[in-house]
Parts: C-alpha cells; sequence; structure tokens
C-alpha cells in the first residue's frame, strides 16, 4: 500500500519559501536604513524557512515509509 503525497503540505511549504524569499528582499531594502526592521524581517524568513523544511520532511518521510516494503 503506497501512500500518497499530500500536494496542500507542498503548496503550503511552497508558500512559505515565497514568503521568506519577500522578506529577506525586504531585509535587503531596509539594511542601510533600518536595521532593526531588517532585523526582524529576517527573523521572520528564517522562521518560515524552518516552517518550509519541517513540511517537506514530513512529506519524506511519508514518502520513505510508503516506499518500504512491508513485513
Amino acid at each position: 500500500m503506497t501512500q500518497q503525497i499530500d500536494p496542500n503540505q507542498l503548496k503550503k511549504a511552497e508558500v512559505s519559501t515565497t514568503l521568506a524569499k519577500s522578506l529577506i528582499s525586504q531585509a535587503i531594502e531596509q539594511s542601510a536604513a533600518n536595521p532593526l526592521l531588517c532585523e526582524e524581517a529576517l527573523k521572520q524568513a528564517s522562521a518560515e524557512i524552518a516552517q518550509a523544511q519541517t513540511m517537506i520532511s514530513q512529506v519524506q518521510s511519508a514518502i520513505q515509509t510508503s516506499s518500504q516494503p512491508s513485513p
């Protein structure tokens, strides 16, 4: 029995990485003018990347579990 990949989870990971990219761009723009806003944007981007990594790992685990033969 094979487990289906959850496309919703991958879409959430995609949204998180898109948001992280936007936040990193914001950090670059603010880096000279406002270091505090830059730092906050980078913290948020880091959190989004961590969330995306978690979702991707969950999907990878599901794939690995489903590809292992049953005893």
